[in-house]
């Protein structure tokens, strides 16, 4: 039987700055809000669930994004976790490019935790060297992101 891990999440995450070699940084942050499909998938295991993502991104980061999601544990009982990877395409910050961000997050005894990075490396078109991290925030229905960012100038 597959149990579906899927749970709300409002964090703060403590923000490093990111380098890039030779190059200035500029601290940036990108709020706004975003929708999101999730469709189920074949999992590896019957105790771990597995979805396709897709999202649309609203705000100061205008894009789209597809990526899979993997989860276990029991969040009837406040107890599970996710992974996934996600893609997203489009304008952050006046400038087109994509990158890929990475989802870590845990729920146990009612305390959550979420971790959203860029993954480094990933970004490409106007917003290579891009490194950061996003909080989502679901309290109240909806889905709204904040992301911290810093990009070369």
């Amino acid at each position: 039987m597959r149990r579906a891990a899927i749970f709300a999440v409002t964090v703060t995450v403590t923000v490093t700055a990111a380098s890039v070699r030779g190059a200035e940084m500029s601290d940036q942050v990108a709020t706004g809000s975003f929708d999101v499909a999730m469709t189920p998938a074949a999992a590896p295991a019957p105790e771990i669930g597995s979805w396709t993502l897709a999202k649309s991104f609203h705000g100061d980061l205008s894009a789209t994004s597809t990526g899979q999601m993997l989860s276990a544990g029991d969040p009837a009982h406040g107890t599970a976790g996710y992974v996934a990877i996600e893609l997203v395409s489009g304008m952050l910050g006046g400038r087109r490019g994509s990158f890929a961000l990475q989802h870590s997050g845990t729920m146990a005894n009612g305390a959550q935790t979420l971790a959203v990075t860029v993954v480094p490396g990933s970004a490409t078109g106007d917003v290579v060297g891009l490194a950061g991290t996003m909080t989502i925030d679901t309290a109240g229905g909806g889905h709204r992101y904040v992301l911290h960012y810093h990009l070369p100038q």
